[in-house]
This record gives C-alpha cells, sequence and structure tokens, in this order.
C-alpha cells in the first residue's frame, strides 16, 4: 500500500559556482516512499544528458534524487520545489501538505530566459548575456509554473500570472488578468478572470470574474483559510475575506470582508429576521452558506445578503472543454 504521506522523485537541480541551489525541476513526481531498486545516485538517461554546466549563467544542472516526508517542513530548496511539483501535478491539493518556512527555502531569483540566476550575478553578467539574447523575466522567490509543469486540460493565457504551486484542475481557464498564486488553485473546471490569493480554493463550476480579489493568508496576519464553493460566482471587481458557499454570487463591485455588516431578510438563516425586520449579521457569520446572494442596496447602501433558489452559475462548456 502507498503511504501517500511521502514523496520522491528524480530531476535536475540549478547550482550556482558558489553552491547555492537556485531551482529544481521534477519532471515526473510521485507519492509514496522511493522503490528499492531506485538508486538515488545513478540518473535516468533522459536527465542525465541535460547535465553540465551553462557559463553563460555561471551554474551547474546536477541530477538530483530525494524523498520527502510531507508531514514534516520542508528542509531544503529541492524539497521545497518537489512540494510546488506535487500542487501543480494535481498529486495533493492545497493546505493539505506541510509548507512551512518555505520562503526561507527559496532564494530570490533573476529568471531569464535561459534559466535562474542571483540578480547580483545577473547584473555583473549583463553585458554578455545581452550579446547572447538572455534578458530577465521577473525577480521572484517563484518562478512561473509552466516554466516547469504543463497542467493538463488547462488554457492559461498570460503564464507569467500563475506561479509553480498552483493547483490547476483539467478544465480550468486563467484569463489574461487571472493571477493564481502557489498552495492555490482550482478543484475543478472553472474560470478564472481574478486573482486566487495562496490557500485559496475554488470548486468545480466557479468564476471569478474579472478584477475579482480573494483574500489570503500571507499578507494581512489572517488565518482563515478561504474556500469558493461550486457553481459560485465572484462578480466584476467584487472581493470577499469569506468563504463563498455552493451556488453562491457576490454582486459586481462589493468587497465582502468577514466583519462586513450583512443585513439579512425574514427566514434567511434560522430564526433570522423572524419577527419581519430584517437582522444585522457579521458576513463570517454568513461563511460558506450556500445559494446566497450578497448585494449592495443601491438606495440605501446597505450590504444585504438575500437567499437564492436552485442551482448557480453554468459555465460555457465550449470555453471549459
Amino acid at each position: 500500500m502507498t503511504d501517500s504521506r511521502f514523496a520522491w522523485s528524480a530531476g535536475l537541480a540549478t547550482v550556482t559556482t558558489q553552491g547555492t541551489t537556485l531551482d529544481a525541476w521534477f519532471p515526473s513526481p510521485l507519492l509514496g516512499r522511493r522503490p528499492d531498486d531506485r538508486d538515488p545516485w545513478i540518473a535516468p538517461a533522459e536527465l542525465a544528458k541535460l547535465t553540465g554546466t551553462d557559463e553563460r549563467r555561471g551554474v551547474e544542472l546536477r541530477f538530483v534524487n530525494i524523498e520527502i516526508d510531507l508531514n514534516k517542513a520542508p528542509a531544503s530548496t529541492e524539497d521545497a520545489y518537489l512540494r510546488l511539483h506535487l500542487l501543480s501535478h494535481c498529486l495533493v491539493e492545497p493546505n493539505t501538505i506541510n509548507l512551512d518556512g518555505i520562503f526561507g527555502l527559496l532564494p530570490n531569483i533573476a529568471w531569464t530566459t535561459s534559466g535562474p540566476m542571483l540578480p547580483e550575478d545577473y547584473a555583473a553578467r549583463l553585458p554578455e548575456l545581452k550579446r547572447a539574447g538572455i534578458t530577465a523575466v521577473g525577480l521572484d522567490k517563484f518562478p512561473r509554473l509552466t516554466d516547469y509543469v504543463v497542467p493538463r486540460g488547462v488554457r492559461i493565457a498570460d503564464s507569467s500570472r500563475v506561479r509553480l504551486g498552483a493547483h490547476l484542475a483539467p478544465g480550468t481557464t486563467v484569463m489574461h488578468e487571472g493571477f493564481v498564486n502557489f498552495n492555490a488553485g482550482t478543484l475543478g473546471a472553472s474560470m478564472v478572470e481574478g486573482r486566487i490569493s495562496q490557500g485559496v480554493v475554488v470548486g468545480d463550476g466557479s468564476d471569478i470574474g474579472g478584477g475579482a480579489s480573494i483574500m489570503g493568508t500571507l499578507s494581512g496576519g489572517g488565518s482563515q483559510r478561504i474556500t469558493i464553493g461550486e457553481r459560485a460566482l465572484l462578480g466584476a471587481n467584487s472581493g470577499i475575506g469569506i468563504s463563498i458557499g455552493n451556488d453562491s454570487v457576490v454582486e459586481a463591485g462589493l468587497y465582502v470582508t468577514a466583519g462586513t455588516k450583512v443585513l439579512l431578510p425574514k427566514g434567511t438563516v434560522g430564526d433570522a429576521g423572524s419577527d419581519g425586520e430584517p437582522v444585522e449579521v457579521k458576513a463570517v457569520d454568513l461563511s460558506g452558506l450556500p445559494n446566497l446572494l450578497f448585494r449592495r442596496n443601491s438606495r440605501t447602501g446597505a450590504v444585504e445578503a438575500i437567499p437564492r433558489a436552485g442551482s448557480g452559475i453554468v459555465l460555457n462548456a465550449a470555453l471549459h472543454a
């Protein structure tokens, strides 16, 4: 029986002349323990032929073969990259493996058209690199997803807006202004035209509208993991700091944080408003509840949550085939 709390893979690591590991590519990561008949020191032919030095960038491509415990915090740059690969190969879902301390294991990189470099090395070698037609496309700890993984059955209009470690289920479309962070993504066919922050997962059949934003847990100090249910819609330029249940809608332009005061009409949730008068609650009290429409009353300006009947949105099947 496979122990899915372990993972292993053979791959290639990029190492500077000073011995700093910049990245690691694992083309075929697997869950479970490494088989006893796989010698971790012998590179398969398809990887062995790719090893060697790149004098232009001052780096060496080295064969690596590692096994990791997914319950423990990552212990090296190679370990961290294998976890990101597992997410982007859809072998594990966001928020299910230990990523504690991952930022400290990922150096800031000059991502060039020929591979990673330390920013200071890129600056020092810039004249020679320009003559070789090599230029930097970003300075970041995380690379583009598509430089390492080509997810199955997915469309990504602008690959610079999806980080390695994003989990994109088959049928997902990420449009030009869509963004998906690491340890976040979709669990089924979805339309992404807004921002999916770290830790956020989006259910099957949902639509994150143009300019919509979902609060994550990296910058604000919050601990609540936000989920978007199935067949849900975040309208254009809307935003949420709470979870949205199945078949729910957030009106275009409305931002609902955990502390937003929301009016509920009679009988919306349990006995709320049973006396005929609207009841005011915090939005966090509605987190994850299905079949709600969050809207702003155009006359009073109050945020309201109105019950919705039946199923939610239906994506255009031709766009997500």
